[in-house]
């Protein structure tokens, strides 16, 4: 009787520490200290089925004393976002094509055709398919080298935003998480996310370009006068 009864409890922490981490708005007042713990018991209890709201309160205060020790994170990605800087480039396009070797052979004299021109382009593998992202220009000029057969879809009146953060960044870990839950809370929908040293760069389209230009902004300056030495 006694092994099954810590069994139990062990089983609910666990279940109360996942829910908590599901929901990063609540991880993060819960780290912070800004919860109130009868109230979140409630939650979890609602909706994980759970009927012990002491066990569930004394569960979520011991996981906020670990969450406590870790606070200090957030603290280093706003010292890497206020020195970082925005730069934004219009009239974007995502040419998505099958992921085959003939695909990245054709690549290859485009590549060295482009870095004469002094011209800009992400290409991103997976297992699947091959992602550039390009100017508009390139457009056709990408998808008749490529091989129009080889096409799976192409987006078009997008923008790319750049984030260009100091050296630290490689790091530095949740920066990238940091801005795309922001943007994500203002209903902004990323259509790519590339990273590249300390490059983060968010494409979006032209109808989300002010507000996602204004979200990083924002993200920035909050970070200047938060992060201050």
């Amino acid at each position: 009787m006694f092994m099954s009864k810590t069994v139990s409890k062990e089983s609910l922490a666990e279940k109360t520490r996942i829910y908590i981490d599901a929901h990063p708005s609540i991880k993060d007042c819960v780290a912070k200290g800004l919860i109130n713990y009868s109230s979140l018991a409630r939650m979890i209890m609602k909706d994980l089925g759970l009927d012990n709201e002491e066990a569930v309160m004394i569960a979520c205060r011991r996981y906020a004393g670990k969450l406590n020790v870790t606070t200090d994170h957030e603290l280093s990605i706003l010292r890497i976002l206020k020195d970082s800087r925005l730069e934004m480039r219009t009239k974007t396009c995502i040419v998505t094509a099958k992921n085959d070797w003939t695909v990245l052979h054709k690549m290859d004299n485009l590549f060295k055709d482009l870095w004469n021109e002094n011209s800009i382009m992400q290409v991103v593998q997976s297992a699947s398919a091959v992602t550039i992202i390009a100017d508009r220009m390139l457009k056709d000029r990408i998808m008749d080298t490529v091989g129009r057969f080889n096409i799976i879809k192409v987006r078009e009146n997008l923008v790319e935003i750049a984030v260009k953060s100091p050296e630290k960044i490689v790091d530095t870990s949740g920066v990238i998480a940091y801005l795309i839950t922001n943007l994500s809370d203002a209903g902004i929908n990323i259509e790519e996310t590339v990273s590249c040293h300390t490059d983060t760069i968010f494409i979006v389209g032209e109808d989300d370009m002010i507000d996602a230009y204004s979200v990083l902004t924002k993200c920035i300056q909050s970070a200047e006068i938060t992060a201050k030495e």
